[in-house]
């Protein structure tokens, strides 16, 4: 690394940080927060839809606006100065009706700023391979701080208290303690962060636009020359495949932690964390395992894992937390010997001269598409999984997503063709 690069590593290690902070301190516990505000099922799983359809419109930003007029630090201080004052907004929403359009708006400031930080980051890395994952790293340690401030943060009195977490040995906090993730507090921490790094980001290096003076188009923005890979049979069922199994990934990250809370789990947001702490350790495993498996075990390990998830939070109740902790533990292989696999076998399988609008599409599928299409299914399903008494049926709740994900798994198993993953005819 040259000496100006090692002295930017500390700054966009902060930025990394705070991006994925920002994230994790509301996203995690929404599910709390819009419950205590009196939303339905759908309307909490419109909300976290959102998410997917700001990751669809997202690259029209990025690509059409922010990657050929303006430099990316403006852009992106900009956009999150603006996100951070809708985030605001959607503390002091008192309905769904008033909350959702804030949410919407902000997210859409919110995603495009992915992309602009993997922008900053690489093209002020002298060695992206090297200097990349670490830097990266402290946006997954960013969302286990705001796990733990949030899981370990109460009310009393109305009195703001911070207490060591239970998960790590702490005491269990008094019962009329109101925990923060079913208050505004969330969007507070996440508003006050949109905004410090709103403004941190003029400070970052000058990044002038990428394709200034370069014809864009749509097809290009949303990576649509990949299309072309879809003439392999293996690809096109891996894209499908992964469209699908986004599917059941939502009911996790929309219903995991309402469901920690309410099996009697102290400090869910930070018990949620372990889940990114494994992806960490698991994210180190993956050139060994991916060299001794190859991609398709690997990817039927990741499929199975998230079916035995499924299967071990149908299985749990208030006496059996370890089932509830291994669930949440197996986050790490869940994605890493999935999605991150997915990346490597798409980077391998598109020729170079579109890999880069190859990863583009597979974002927009998975994260965009997927995740929408998987909150409103996990609202529309939790909405009639309810006991006599309208209790979620959560054994109910949770073996649907673990059906899907087993059927995904048998057709992935079927019907994709391991070839090693040598590059595509272009």
């Amino acid at each position: 690394m040259s000496q100006s690069t090692s002295a930017l590593k500390p700054r966009l290690c902060v930025m990394m940080f705070i991006q994925f902070f920002i994230w994790g301190v509301w996203y995690v516990p929404m599910w709390k927060f819009l419950s205590e505000m009196g939303a339905t099922d759908e309307q909490i799983g419109s909300a976290y839809a959102s998410t997917g359809l700001a990751a669809i419109f997202s690259p029209f930003l990025v690509g059409m606006v922010a990657d050929r007029f303006f430099p990316t630090q403006i852009v992106f201080g900009v956009l999150h100065l603006l996100g951070g004052l809708l985030l605001f907004g959607c503390s002091r929403a008192d309905s769904f009706e008033a909350f959702y359009p804030l949410l919407l708006g902000h997210l859409l400031c919110y995603m495009p700023t992915l992309a602009l930080a993997n922008s900053l980051l690489f093209r002020n890395s002298d060695n992206v391979e090297r200097d990349a994952p670490p830097i990266r790293t402290l946006g997954t340690i960013g969302w286990i701080a705001s796990g733990i401030l949030i899981g370990s943060g109460f009310l009393a009195s109305g009195s703001l208290k911070v207490v060591w977490p239970e998960f790590l040995g702490g005491e269990k906090s008094p019962a009329e303690w109101i925990g923060l993730g079913a208050t505004p507090w969330p969007y507070y921490f996440g508003a006050g962060a949109s905004i410090v790094l709103g403004i941190y980001a003029f400070f970052l290096p000058h990044t002038p636009p990428e394709l200034k003076g370069k014809p864009v188009s749509v097809g290009d923005v949303l990576g649509l020359k990949a299309l072309r890979l879809m003439k392999d049979p293996s690809f096109a069922i891996f894209i499908i495949c992964s469209l699908l199994l986004c599917i059941p990934l939502s009911f996790y990250f929309q219903l995991a932690n309402g469901y920690l809370g309410e099996m009697g789990v102290g400090n869910s947001e930070g018990v949620m964390t372990l889940g990114q702490v494994s992806e960490i350790f698991f994210l180190f495993l993956i050139p060994f395992f991916f060299r001794k498996l190859g991609v398709k075990k690997m990817l039927l390990i990741g499929m199975g894992f998230w079916v035995l998830r499924y299967v071990l939070f149908a299985s749990a109740g208030p006496e059996t937390h370890a089932l509830l902790y291994l669930g949440v533990i197996f986050h790490g292989i869940c994605y890493d010997f999935f999605f991150f696999t997915g990346q490597i076998y798409v980077d391998k399988r598109a020729p170079e001269d579109i890999r880069s609008s190859a990863q583009g599409f597979i974002a927009v599928v998975t994260l965009g598409v997927g995740m929408f299409i998987g909150g409103k299914l996990a609202g529309w399903w939790a909405a009639r999984s309810k006991t006599e008494a309208g209790l979620p049926d959560w054994p109910a709740i949770w073996y649907f997503p673990a059906i899907l994900a087993a059927i995904v798994m048998v057709a992935f198993l079927i019907l994709f063709k391991d070839r090693r993953t040598e590059p595509a005819e272009s």
